[in-house]
């Protein structure tokens, strides 16, 4: 489950995911199913071979009838291409109507492309235009429900690489400020000495009280630009109702594309730290480590090691319990590669 969760929070991933929900709505949901293609008006040049015969047919029964050879002109290139086939297919197999009635409508059609004096000129029927103009408007509206579609996607794609890049490739390093007597760090176990490498990479996660969708992740690359991991910081645990939400906890965790697992701890604020029921409930999620102004810790997966460190921090003023949630939060990640 973690693994899936730490797929989803790549860019690119996120994005194409993005692209085959938004085709699959766009074609399968309302392209097929809520506004499928209807065709009506259809010309009998369109018709399935069967009836095209069927209406040769019948246009051949009322020229016996009315013997009105413009009509029956209009009928039989009503069939366009097919109709010197369909014409052939009905002498060939007349069924109840007489041969000597075909005949004489394949004369009437063959001379009617000139008009008789005194004659007046056959009428067109609009069914092919129609027909045709309908098949149009709906083949152009299924091909631009398409391309939103797409642009749609791409859009989705662009902004989330944007973004990522974003976070990564866009923030500057953070030089460390002198500390003073009043900020030094308090100490935690592991954290590198001064004599060790520097950081591969820093981020800023900043988190201010009414942000109730807080949760900040970064990539992390190699200076050459190999894909190694993502770290982040967001909301783990709240403290009583209403809004906006009163966090009394975060989730600071480190993933490693070499690593089988994502590890996390859990930065609390006093209150939850030294109450038994919360940090019980929270020691599920990962290790907890009150927060404290400067104080740090360290997340170490199989190639690399986050140093999370408190920069700056405030709680909450309320009804709640003292020291129980914060009002803003300044965190430092600094990534190192294993040697």
């Amino acid at each position: 489950m973690d693994q899936i969760r730490e797929y989803l929070k790549r860019p690119l991933v996120t994005g194409i995911l993005g692209l085959v929900v938004g085709l699959f709505v766009g074609l399968v949901v309302l392209g097929w199913w809520l506004w499928p293609v209807q065709w009506y008006d259809a010309s009998p040049a369109e018709l399935h071979p069967g009836y095209q015969e069927q209406w040769l047919q019948m246009a051949i029964i009322s020229y016996n009838a009315t013997g009105d050879a413009a009509s029956a002109k209009v009928a039989y290139d009503a069939l366009g291409d097919s109709s010197p086939d369909t014409l052939a297919l009905v002498k060939s197999n007349p069924g109840n109507i007489d041969p000597t009635w075909i005949t004489q409508f394949e004369a009437a059609v063959s001379i009617t492309a000139q008009v008789i004096p005194g004659t007046p000129a056959p009428k067109v029927t609009p069914t092919a235009t129609t027909a045709k103009a309908g098949k149009s408007n709906l083949t152009t509206l299924l091909i631009v429900m398409c391309v939103i579609t797409l642009l749609v996607g791409a859009a989705i794609v662009a902004y989330f690489v944007l973004q990522g890049r974003n976070k990564s490739g866009e923030i500057s390093p953070i030089s460390p400020a002198p500390a003073t007597e009043a900020e030094t760090p308090v100490e935690w176990p592991n954290y590198p000495t001064p004599g060790e490498q520097a950081p591969m990479v820093q981020f800023m996660a900043s988190y201010k009280a009414g942000d109730d969708l807080f949760d900040d992740s970064f990539s992390i690359d190699s200076p050459s630009g190999e894909f190694l991991g993502e770290c982040g910081v967001g909301i783990s645990e709240t403290i009583g109702v209403g809004v906006p939400k009163k966090v009394t906890a975060f989730e600071v965790w480190l993933f490693d594309k070499n690593d089988i697992q994502t590890v996390t701890k859990v930065l609390m604020s006093a209150h939850a730290f030294n109450d038994p029921i919360i940090r019980q409930k929270l020691e599920a999620k990962g290790e907890p480590f009150q927060a404290n102004s400067g104080g740090q810790t360290v997340l170490e997966t199989a190639t690399l090691r986050l140093v999370a460190r408190v920069v700056d921090m405030a709680y909450g003023q309320g009804a709640l319990p003292e020291n129980s949630y914060f009002d803003s939060l300044v965190l430092e990640l600094a990534v190192l590669q294993k040697q």
